[in-house]
């Protein structure tokens, strides 16, 4: 891989054919450990890439930097392009399922998620966000592809005060604009992932990646 990013593969347990892949980004001061986790209801079924933040933000690693909880935007810009730039290298050195490219992000990695959702909409099967937004400049700004087949799976918690409710559901109307289909769940809980969360995520996953 020539991207510039530092990442950790694990391949699916079968591998004579073409397979599907999920690539995951860990959020603020997190590294590329943290969303193994999360995968679990999916082992060996598909190849799994984590990718580790650019930037130190101790204790570990961001893929941005935030101004007054929105992404600085040169950076934010740029970050987006090596993701991009680093899935499709990626469908072509391990030979993926084009049809079955999956992204899950928490915090600063669903916002990218989401905005891959944005951008990226016609290649991407599906996209899990859990407690991210759409920047408003992504919103606004971004040039925008037709997300009619990929299937998003958002949720946030009500009592989020790192990233407000009102700004993921502000999210999902943009991305059912797009004309993606939106799995919505909301938790009376703060900013994290919960034990609901974990098991609605898994028949999420199962459901797209199992069948």
């Amino acid at each position: 891989m020539k991207s510039p990013y530092d990442f950790k593969h694990i391949a699916p347990t079968y591998a004579n054919e073409k397979q599907p892949a999920i690539f995951l980004l860990h959020g603020m001061g997190s590294n590329e450990d943290d969303l193994f986790q999360l995968t679990t209801a999916i082992d060996g079924a598909c190849h799994i890439f984590s990718l580790r933040g650019p930037i130190e933000a101790r204790p570990g690693y961001a893929f941005y930097v935030e101004q007054e909880g929105e992404p600085v935007r040169q950076i934010f810009d740029q970050v987006v392009m090596h993701t991009q730039n680093f899935i499709f290298e990626a469908i072509q050195e391990y030979d993926l399922d084009l049809e079955r490219i999956y992204i899950m992000g928490f915090n600063q990695g669903a916002v990218i998620a989401q905005t891959l959702a944005v951008t990226m909409g016609s290649v991407l099967a599906g996209v899990i966000a859990l407690s991210g937004f759409l920047p408003k400049f992504v919103i606004d700004e971004y040039a925008k592809t037709d997300a009619a087949r990929t299937k998003v799976f958002m949720s946030h918690g009500t009592y989020d005060y790192v990233v407000p409710f009102e700004w993921a559901e502000k999210s999902r109307e943009v991305l059912e604009e797009r004309g993606a289909t939106v799995t919505f769940k909301a938790y009376e809980d703060g900013h994290g992932v919960n034990p609901q969360n974990v098991a609605d995520l898994a028949e999420f996953l199962k459901a797209q990646l199992l069948n």
